[in-house]
């Protein structure tokens, strides 16, 4: 209850501020009298969430469907790359600036060329959000092998431990926290990278419903699909701590030391 408690006291002043913007945002577009279709307050966007909440409903869920197959991927290939990099240190010296290069190429660049490869189904998604989360997941997991105690390691070697059981018993906790906050990046990355994918091509999501909402000026509804892009990467990275301190209860004991103190 303390801790809930010590949230709740840390996040007052944002949502002060946050009520305070809105009712400023609510009042200045009924005092100038700007057109719906170019700002619409804060009431009229809420009353178009909830009149095409089942709607957004259905897209949400195509969104959700890509950004969740990407992100396992761009997981598997993230551990597995910084795996192989970390037990062969002349391919780490040769991939590791081929990863730094990748990110100045812009995803709105590649997104195109994953349509033609892959075509307008979800594959083309999955795809683009693989590549938005790889990079943090990777560069975190990597420096999380670099900071492996290596005396732990050689123990284990000399007691003719296994490559997958000097991975499970010492580098795999070492590399959690690491892990952990990579994921937080890429978590609220995979919603983007998915609707950056719908923006371009796609038969249903959140990016096709922002495409449909602004050929037809109804801006209230394009705020609202913002809106629930929001909501659902607040609740992915909330979801992502959970996961965090349920992995890591050793965190959760020096947290709380931490804070009794």
């Amino acid at each position: 209850m303390k801790k809930w408690a010590s949230t709740a006291r840390r996040s007052l002043p944002s949502l002060n501020f946050l009520l305070l913007l809105i009712v400023a945002w609510e009042a200045a577009s009924r005092i100038a009298g700007t057109p719906l279709y170019r700002l619409p307050p804060p009431s009229t966007i809420w009353q178009a969430l909830i009149a095409g909440a089942p709607l957004l409903l259905i897209h949400t869920r195509a969104t959700l469907s890509a950004a969740g197959a990407g992100l396992s991927l761009a997981v598997i290939v993230a551990l597995t790359l910084a795996v192989i990099m970390d037990r062969w240190a002349w391919l780490n010296r040769a991939l590791y600036p081929l990863l730094i290069i990748s990110q100045t190429v812009p995803i709105i660049a590649l997104a195109p060329l994953l349509l033609i490869l892959f075509g307008l189904g979800l594959t083309s998604k999955i795809a683009v959000v693989t590549l938005v989360c790889f990079f943090p997941l990777a560069v975190n997991l990597m420096d999380g092998l670099a900071q492996v105690d290596p005396e732990a390691v050689d123990l284990l070697r000399v007691m003719q431990a296994s490559p997958a059981m000097i991975f499970r018993s010492v580098q795999l906790p070492s590399i959690l926290p690491y892990f952990f906050s990579g994921l937080k990046i890429a978590v609220t990355y995979s919603v983007m990278g998915a609707v950056i994918g719908e923006w371009l091509g796609a038969r249903a999501g959140l990016g096709v419903f922002m495409i449909r909402s602004m050929r037809s000026f109804k801006t209230d509804s394009l705020f609202a699909a913002i809106l629930v892009v929001v909501i659902v990467s607040l609740v992915l990275f909330k979801l992502t701590e959970l996961a965090a301190w349920a992995a890591m209860p050793w965190n959760r004991v020096k947290l709380n030391n931490q804070q009794e103190e």
